[in-house]
This record gives structure tokens, sequence and C-alpha cells, in this order.
């Protein structure tokens, strides 16, 4: 008698995993993502190589843009991929620190399961640990910056490269950073509060000289040149000049697709040719009577409509990339224009809708041209044009200078930092470890879990750096018991790794800073991605449908 009906076997397409062995699989997936970034964290981390399935290669050790080309199958796996993505939008700096510390929760909390400890009970003191530890990192380890001085915001930029390729030249670019972030600063009408948009500083690529030719441009610079020749080089009259954005093509009228003109006459062809010709010349002129000298497109101009252009004086500028033209849009006053037609039906050109900067001029760099516009009225664009040997270098330096701009950027906003090299994990690992204690419930294990996950930061920077872990850590978290004991020893609460001589140091003497937020984002990202795999108890795969046939 055929059982399978009737018995206790799932009746689905697919098989189900459930209880300790979809965990142990999570846990071994997630801790797989870890170990690939694991070496790849702190000042002397190393690169990874990543060649993808049509053979481009990037070379990196940014955590996000390696978990993003690593193409991620297992489910669990992906939430790392996504947690170091947040991370990224979030704070823009410390997206490797946060998978690390999410695998290593997660190892620990399936420990703890393994030993009869429920998963909620585990959960609950992950979420009281987690609490706990961003008050403390508020009440007890930030500094406002106010305390410290200017010298911090190179402090934090420098930090934030030291891992980097740009790392060996951190102070050169630490300062062109702080003046790129200080000078795109603008003050909200309503709140009053200053904001730095990390999307006003445009970085440009060019290929030649080293990197420390890299230089800070002032006014938004286009990877491209004037549409044509005849046109002039710099413009810069009294009123100023005035941009007319467009998302339109300025090239001889079609007829749309399908479309099919029958002519009984030959002669009303020449006719038909001159009203096409008629309608991109009035549209231009439209454009020109509003009163603009620079127009900037996504789409082409063909040689007839520059001609009128060249006429008028105006700098026309062909497929400027979307994203350009936004941005030119916003820091002009500028309206992106994507069609000429009004309510009536008829052709009109607004000069409302015209934007308004000093001066535009065209440069020359390295084998290309580009086109600066300067002095935008609403927010103060810069450009920082990077210089090195290969793509890979260029694309990598890149990826670096844009954390340390949202570094810079979050230590500006939120105005406090922390010692940087380890300090913050082993002092709320001693925290946590003395708060457990003081608890009688079954939490207080997940709580201590907590607290030795905390240390596999410090750990990892120590191993990567070639020096002696255990040791090392263990004088760090001697230092951070007696800065919590003893009132008088505050102060060594700032103690952190030297990764270069292998010794603990002031790390706020030293300069070795990073902003608080990025630390109590990079604990509750942590946690909660940890909490998500965790509350996991059942895997249902199902199986892929075939197909049906023709129906």
């Amino acid at each position: 008698m055929a059982t399978g009906l009737h018995g206790p076997r799932l009746q689905i397409a697919g098989d189900r995993q459930s209880g300790q062995d979809v965990r142990s699989q999570n846990v071994m997936a997630v801790t797989a993502v870890a170990n690939i970034v694991k070496s790849s964290l702190g000042p002397v981390g190393l690169d990874k190589m990543l060649v993808d399935d049509i053979g481009d290669v990037t070379i990196t050790n940014d955590g996000a843009t390696i978990l993003r080309l690593l193409e991620v199958e297992h489910p669990a796996a992906k939430i790392l991929v996504e947690l170091a993505e947040l991370q990224d939008s979030e704070v823009g700096d410390g997206t490797t620190s946060v998978v690390i510390l999410a695998a290593e929760l997660l190892k620990r909390a399936n420990e703890l399961v393994k030993n009869k400890i429920h998963p909620t009970n585990i959960i609950s003191g992950y979420r009281i640990a987690m609490r706990e530890a961003c008050k403390f990192i508020e009440e007890k380890l930030a500094i406002p910056t106010e305390s410290l001085g200017t010298e911090t915001l190179l402090n934090t930029a420098r930090t934030s490269m030291s891992s980097k390729i740009v790392g060996a030249e951190g102070d050169f670019f630490a300062n062109m950073v702080v003046d790129a972030m200080n000078a795109v600063k603008t003050v909200d009408d309503i709140t009053g509060k200053a904001r730095y948009p990390v999307k006003a500083v445009n970085v440009l690529k060019a290929h030649g000289k080293s990197a420390r030719e890299s230089t800070l441009l002032r006014g938004y610079a286009l990877n491209l040149a004037r549409a044509a020749q005849g046109m002039p080089k710099r413009l810069s009259p009294e009123g100023g000049i005035k941009i007319a954005c467009l998302d339109m093509n300025l090239q001889k009228a079609r007829m749309m697709m399908g479309v099919q003109v029958l002519v009984s006459d030959p002669a009303e062809l020449e006719k038909i040719r001159e009203r096409e010709n008629d309608i991109t010349k009035e549209r231009i002129q439209k454009i020109l009577a509003s009163g603009a000298n620079v127009v900037l497109t996504t789409k082409g101009i063909d040689d007839m409509a520059l001609k009128y252009f060249v006429e008028a004086g105006v700098v026309a500028c062909r497929r400027v990339e979307k994203d350009d033209l936004r941005r030119i849009a916003k820091a002009t006053g500028a309206t992106v224009v994507m069609t000429l037609a009004d309510m009536e039906g008829n052709e009109t050109f607004d000069p409302a809708h015209l934007g308004t900067a000093e001066e535009i001029v065209e440069e020359r760099v390295a084998d290309d041209n580009m086109i600066m516009i300067k002095g935008c009225k609403y927010s103060k664009a810069v450009t920082l044009l990077l210089r090195g040997a290969n793509d890979y270098m260029l694309d990598e330096m890149d990826r670096s200078v844009h954390d340390s701009l949202c570094v810079v950027k979050r230590v500006l906003e939120s105005g406090s930092v922390v010692p940087g090299g380890g300090a913050v994990e082993a002092a709320l690992s001693i925290f946590l470890e003395n708060h457990a204690t003081t608890l009688g419930s079954r939490e207080q294990l997940a709580i201590g879990e907590f607290a030795n996950s905390l240390l596999v930061l410090p750990k990892t920077l120590a191993v990567n750096a070639a020096k002696d872990a255990t040791e090392l850590v263990a004088a760090l978290r001697a230092l951070h018991y007696k800065s919590q004991t003893v009132e008088s020893e505050a102060k060594l609460s700032q103690m952190g790794l030297d990764l270069v001589e292998g010794c603990v140091r002031n790390n706020v003497e030293a300069g070795v800073l990073e902003p608080a937020m990025s630390k109590i984002k990079m604990i509750q990202f942590a946690t909660e991605a940890a909490i998500t795999i965790l509350r996991i108890d059942d895997l249902i795969r199902l199986e892929a449908q075939g197909d049906g046939g023709d129906e």
C-alpha cells in the first residue's frame, strides 16, 4: 500500500529543511561571504581582483563593491550583500566591518542554539545589547568635534582612506576632500541647518600623471568638448551665462515611425525637406530668443543646427550624461526641458527654464577637452579631477574618495567622532560583559556572546597587519577595563591599536578617528541582519516549474 499520500511528508513540489540543519547551513553561507571580505579590513588590508563573466576586471577592497560583484546565490548570504549596500548608502564607509560583525553574531548565536537556548531568548538578548551599546557610544565614547579643532575633519578623511589605494597619499587627498565638502556647503532655508551634498562633488577621471597630480576644480566639469570649433572657448558676459538644459533632439525633424507621406507631385518633395529644416530652425531660434547663451542637451545636435549656434556665439554641448544634466540644472536653477510644446499646442521656450552661472570655459586636460561651468547660482559645485596610471587604479581611487567624502559629510552634519583602531569595539565588549552579569535571565548569555562578537573586528585588524592578535587584543581589553572601573583613568577609553608598530596607543591623539554615526549604524544594521537570519528555522525550496507545452 502506498503511504506517500497519507504520510507526514510535505505535499509540495520541492524539498524542505527545518530546525538546526537550516541554521547551520545559513551560518555556513554567511561565514563564507564574510571570510571573502575579512582580509580586506583595515589600513593594511589586501585587495581583491574580481573578474566577471565577460572578462571585466575590478580591483578593490571596498566591501560593498566586492559583495555586489560576487553575485551571491544563497538567500541568507544575500541578506549580507544588502546589508553592505545599506551601510554604504547610509554612512558611506564601514561596509566590510558590518558584514564581518553580522557573520560573527550569527555564528555565536548558532552555538547558543546548539546549547539548548531558544532563538527568541537570543534575539531579545541581542536587541538589549544593541540598545545599550548605542547608548554607551553616544554618552561615553563620542567626542564632539568642536573640542578637537579643525584637524578632526582631515583626520577622519585620512582614517577612511588609510585602508584604500590612496592611503599612501592620505594627507594630500584628505585636504582635497575636506576642501571639496566645505565648498559645497548649503544652508536649508526652513531648518537653518547646514547640508553637505556629496552629489554636488563631481568626480572626473583622466589617464596619465601620478595620483598626486589630481586637482580640485572650482566649478562643475563635463568630460566633453564644445559641439563645434567655431564656438567661443570662454563665455563670461556681464549678467552671467544663461544655461538651457534640454533632454531632446536638435536634429532635422523626421516623420514618426510608421508615418508615411504619399506625394503625387515631385516638386512638393523639396517643400517637405525645407519644412523639416525649418522646424528645427524655429525651435533653435525660440531657445536663443529666450536669452540662452549655453545649450546642453542629452541627445544629438546635427551640423545644420550647429550653424545657428555658432552664428549666435552660443556654446552648445551634445550627448551630456543625464546625471550630469540633472546636477547642473539643480546647481544653476535650470529646468530640464523635454519638449517645447505648451498647453495650447504651440511650441514655446520659457526664459524661466534657464539656469544662471558666472562663466563657462573649455579647458584641456590630458588628451581630452573639458567644459567647466563656474559660479553656479544655487549650490557651489566642485569637481575632483583624479589622475592615475590605469582604469583599475582610477576606479578604485574614485571609490576611495567617495567613501571619504561621505565620512566627512557625516562628521560635519552629526558633529561627533569616536576613536578608531578597535577602540570602540573593545570598550563595548567590556561594558556589555559587565552589563550582562546584572541580568538574571537567559538573555545574559546572548549579551555575553554579543560582547565577544565585537572583538572580531580588532582581532581581524591585527591579523591582517601580521601582528599577534591575541596579545594585542588582551592588552587593549585590559586598558579599557581600567578606563571603566577606575574613574581617574577614563581617558584610557581612547586607546586603540597601532597596526604599523604593533602596539596600543591613544588613537584620538594619533588622529585615527571615525564618525560616531558610522559605529552606531554598523552595530544596528549588523544586529538586525543577524536577527533576520536567526529567525529562520524552515527552508522550503520549490522545484522549478516545467513548461506546459504550447498552451
